[in-house]
């Protein structure tokens, strides 16, 4: 299991979009990836799920990734919110 926390910096969060960019990428892997904020947390395939979290611009998410691609899913996946949020 690879964790990781990450700060949002988008000025408006997680809305619409960026979520479903968030999903479409993570259907793409093989690992299971988890994102939480505080103490919810929503699988990131579920894109209602992502966007009931209500992450907000400031807030840090935490992200578990978990399968056997793990380490290399878990970097793509830090390399995308880097990018985009």
């Amino acid at each position: 299991m690879e964790t990781f926390t990450y700060k949002i910096t988008d000025p408006v969060g997680i809305h619409a979009r960026p979520a479903g960019q968030l999903v479409k990428m993570v259907k793409g892997l093989s690992s299971k990836v988890t994102i939480a904020k505080d103490d919810r947390s929503a699988v990131a395939t579920k894109l209602i799920a992502v966007m009931g979290l209500g992450v907000q611009s400031g807030d840090t998410i935490t992200v578990t990734v978990e399968g056997e691609n793990e380490k290399v899913d878990a970097a793509r996946l830090r390399s995308f919110l880097e990018e985009r949020l």
